[in-house]
């Protein structure tokens, strides 16, 4: 559709991503027009689609200003919207993302599903808000991951009929098959449905154990800081909370955050010696460590695998299984 090269540039999969060329020297293209029973709708960074269908499933994917269904001429008598909440923040007009779907409902959708990362999705339609859960799955992909959501919903809500609530949670189990494999083509829907269990974000506190003394590791600190943040979860992270300082007033405060916490989530390259007493601490304690490995050697970990903390060599598999705890 365009003659420009858009590049999407993502340091992991949870990042936010550098987009080449910025989004405002993106050429606008003419209107690509799309007319059959069933139309997948996403939204373009290039342009737009103009639809015409019986039963369309529209993913509007902007962060920045989501296009209304019909303010380009596309019309259909079945409108399904599968997007995410900011998305639906906005189209919906109100800061509560079920208000908001609510109010797409009212004003002609069939369904709006809000799709809502490691909470999940939430199927809004008029008979009321179904919330379908997240699967887990043994590594966590997750770009691509809400176009297979999408995709998934719009063949089983568009094609083959399913009620949305029924559609959404096989597009679920799609998503955690997509995330565990990076791979397409998505399995059948039988094999689907005992490959991945349900999983909710068990939130609390979680204590960020890790060193924070160069550029690159104050970088990941901040990151991991993040990213458990968007996974629902509370952080104490000492760099952050207690900052520098001596002794006599470090490791007192961070003693009682590792008291008071549900969950360490540390990260263990270059062995750093305040992370493996943290690490330590918290398994006397009984508290679960969930770590972050991916230079340490299989000897170095010997004490840490041996005294039951989950070891992972990928940082956004990580961070989704210290949400999940399952």
């Amino acid at each position: 559709m365009s003659r420009v090269e858009i590049s999407f540039d993502y340091l992991h999969s949870l990042a936010t991503p550098a987009i080449s060329p910025p989004p405002s020297r993106i050429p606008q293209q003419p209107p690509l027009d799309v007319a059959s029973d069933v139309v997948l709708r996403f939204g373009f960074m290039e342009g737009t689609a103009r639809v015409t269908a019986d039963r369309c499933v529209y993913d509007p994917q902007s962060a920045f200003a989501p296009e209304p269904f019909q303010a380009n001429g596309s019309r259909a008598r079945m409108l399904a919207i599968v997007a995410n909440r900011g998305e639906v923040v906005a189209l919906g007009g109100s800061s509560d993302p079920e208000l908001a779907a609510a109010n797409l409902v009212r004003q002609g959708a069939a369904v709006v599903v809000v799709k809502s990362g490691v909470r999940g999705a939430f199927v809004v339609d008029g008979q009321g808000i179904t919330h379908i859960p997240p699967h887990r799955s043994d590594r966590v992909w997750t770009i691509g991951s809400g176009d297979v959501f999408a995709g998934m919903f719009a063949v089983r809500w568009g094609v083959h009929q399913d009620n949305p609530v029924d559609a959404a949670e096989i597009a679920s189990l799609a998503v955690a098959a997509y995330a565990n494999t990076m791979g397409l083509p998505i399995p059948a829907v039988e094999d689907l449905r005992v490959s991945a269990a349900p999983v909710e974000s068990r939130g609390g506190q979680a204590y960020l154990a890790g060193p924070f003394f160069t550029l690159g590791q104050r970088w990941l600190i901040d990151e991991a800081r993040r990213g458990l943040q968007e996974l629902g979860l509370r952080v104490f992270s000492p760099v952050h909370d207690v900052g520098r300082g001596e002794a006599q007033m470090v490791a007192p405060a961070d003693i009682a955050a590792l008291e008071q916490c549900d969950v360490v989530f540390a990260i263990l390259d270059g062995l750093d010696s305040g992370t493996l007493f943290e690490v330590g601490y918290a398994r006397a304690k009984g508290k679960s460590v969930y770590a972050l490995a991916q230079a340490v050697s299989i000897e170095d970990l010997k004490m840490i695998e041996g005294s039951d903390c989950r070891v992972y060599d990928d940082f956004v598999t990580a961070l989704h299984h210290t949400a999940w705890r399952a």
